[in-house]
């Protein structure tokens, strides 16, 4: 019995132990591209850096061409052996970001790992992985190569195989990281997996209290004595290097603006201040923030009691109540009787005028009176998805305000955005047209940036890539054009097609084909815009809509708004410069 368990232990040891290897995870290492050509045993999963490429390829500058082209299979793996690069290999499986600590805490740092697939490992030649910021045109890539000997067993899809490091990423930010199995197939259907992700905010690497941006006094302490209102709040830490702050206090219309320079030398941590020339029995609400750019601001109430106060000489008093009184009632009999007759007057002169009707102003009391907030439709569990068409004619400004409101409306209005940009590997792989096709078939909502470069066509002189870019818009303008008309003919619903421009566009930028659909002017619409794709009024008996960051003047607060501000700016300038540049030209 003993025997047949040592065997039986024997036995198991070696499949544990194989087990164990083949979940363990794969880092790059440092090879040459010579020692991968000749399939050295030595550099089995191998990093290829820029020189190795440009060695391999001949290129004295591949910047020109993009730093994450797939680069030709033969030239790297060498091209004695054709068949080495002419199989199909399916898309990773399990792509994972992983945050890293580093010493910078102005940016962050991620590693990638993936697992390759089952299907065509036999022929996995290697990977290439792009990290792209979702707004911006920054792509970082990184390519590893197996040597040309090298064929992987199916057991190996298990493994854990991992990139180098991305260092340098903005916090608080959105990315697409894309994994692709070289070699890239002539199909082109299923050879990389993307995710997205959001590197962490500085209070999530940092803490709250190394963070300028996000700092906010958390502890605020609101007493009344008498008249006067004390605040007491804590402090930032010595080390942000903040040194004022400041407190809004509203209600009706009325504004109390109050600047704070504590004393750091009777107390570091906490400061009180007064509050002046509020009016009792009010109900405020009150702002706190340290006066930089951006700060966050920390919300508190303050509630003004009425005060009593107690006369010297109460023995007087009631004498002088007998004699006022009956005077009083009668002063306030007589300026009641004529301030009703003024009234009345007042009010059938003014309904005659204005032909008001009663019912309208008690509405509006009461739907005064009795604000509430609307919620959101439950029974939706994705957000719904947003298709972005837009013209590049107007140049990069125009595309990176487009890229900016796409950002803004995926991080703070509850929407999927979909947008070429953000999926340049996918409108490689199907094409333009298909691509919107496709998206526009499996869409919720398409909204259409309406811009000058919808009404003009190329020059000759232009160069190709322009003059196919803007046929292309054309195209697609053309093609929901032909569909809302369609729609409109069957009697169908037309909102899943919105037009907007921004505030450096006209309305007459409009293509005729788009009138029949809804049309908003960005940023001031911004809450019309999030009624239309949730399916929710701004206004109803006893309700209104209420989002934070989405209002005319509110959503600059955020730093997606502040950019979208920014990018619309800087778009309206260089067209305006465009504009003035042709009037020179036409004198």
């Amino acid at each position: 019995m003993w025997g047949l368990l040592y065997l039986f232990l024997t036995l198991c040891q070696p499949l544990c132990c194989q087990a164990e290897a083949t979940a363990a995870s794969v880092n790059p290492q440092s090879c040459s591209l010579d020692c991968i050509q000749q399939g050295g045993p030595a550099c089995e999963y191998c990093r290829i850096t820029r020189s190795d490429v440009r060695k391999a390829l001949g290129f004295k500058s591949i910047e020109r061409f993009g730093s994450c082209i797939p680069w030709p299979c033969f030239e790297l793996l060498g091209n004695e052996d054709p068949k080495i690069c002419q199989h199909y290999v399916q898309a990773p499986n399990d792509v994972k970001v992983e945050f890293l600590n580093d010493s910078n805490s102005q940016s962050d740092t991620i590693i990638v790992s993936w697992k390759p697939s089952y299907y065509g490992i036999a022929f996995l030649r290697g990977f290439q992985v792009s990290l792209q910021a979702l707004g911006g045109t920054s792509v970082a890539c990184q390519l590893f190569l197996f040597h040309r000997n090298l064929s992987l067993p199916t057991s190996h899809a298990q493994r854990v195989y991992k990139s180098d490091p991305f260092p340098g990423l903005s916090l608080g930010s959105q990315y697409a990281v894309t994994v692709m199995a070289l070699p890239v197939p002539e199909e082109w259907e299923r050879f990389y997996r993307s995710e997205i992700f959001s590197t962490r905010s500085c209070a999530e690497k940092n803490g709250f209290e190394q963070c300028k941006n996000d700092w906010y006094p958390k502890h605020i302490e609101v007493q009344q004595e008498g008249s006067a209102i004390t605040v007491t709040f804590n402090l930032a830490p010595p080390n942000l290097g903040i040194r004022s702050y400041f407190s809004l206090c509203y209600t009706n219309g009325r504004k109390k603006y109050t600047d704070i320079i504590p004393d750091l030398t009777t107390n570091k941590t906490h400061h009180s201040y007064q509050l002046s020339d509020l009016q009792e029995g009010t109900n405020y609400t009150c702002e706190i923030a340290a006066n930089e750019v951006d700060a966050v601001r920390k919300m508190f109430n303050v509630h003004v009691v009425h005060t009593q106060k107690e006369d010297a000489s109460p023995r007087s008093v009631t004498p002088s109540l007998a004699l006022v009184l009956p005077l009083s009632l009668v002063a306030v009999a007589v300026l009641g009787g004529c301030l009703a007759i003024v009234i009345r007057r007042r009010t059938k002169l003014q309904m005659k005028k204005f032909d008001l009707q009663l019912d309208i102003i008690n509405k509006h009391e009461e739907v005064g009176n009795q604000e509430e907030l609307v919620s959101l439709r439950k029974n939706r569990l994705t957000p719904p998805r947003l298709l972005i068409c837009y013209s590049s004619h107007e140049g990069p400004t125009h595309v990176k305000a487009v890229m900016q409101l796409g950002v803004f409306i995926q991080q703070h209005m509850a929407t999927q955005v979909c947008l070429d940009l953000w999926d340049s590997l996918s409108v490689a792989e199907e094409g333009s047209m298909p691509w919107h096709c496709r998206q526009i078939r499996e869409s919720d909502f398409v909204l259409v940036m309406c811009s000058r470069g919808f009404n003009q066509r190329p020059k000759p002189e232009d160069d190709d890539g322009d003059e196919d870019q803007a046929y292309s818009s054309d195209a697609i303008i053309q093609l929901i054009g032909a569909e809302v008309g369609r729609a409109k003919a069957r009697g169908q619903d037309l909102s899943k097609f919105m037009a907007a421009i921004f505030e450096y566009s006209e309305e007459t930028d409009i293509p005729t084909e788009l009138r029949l659909i809804s049309h908003y002017v960005l940023t001031s619409d911004l809450p019309l815009l999030f009624s239309h794709l949730h399916g929710v009024a701004l206004h109803r008996p006893g309700a209104y809509l209420k989002i934070d960051h989405i209002s005319e003047k509110g959503f600059a607060k955020v730093p997606a708004g502040a950019a979208l501000q920014w990018a619309i700016y800087e778009a309206g300038m260089a067209l305006e410069g465009k504009g003035q540049h042709s009037l020179e030209e036409g004198d």
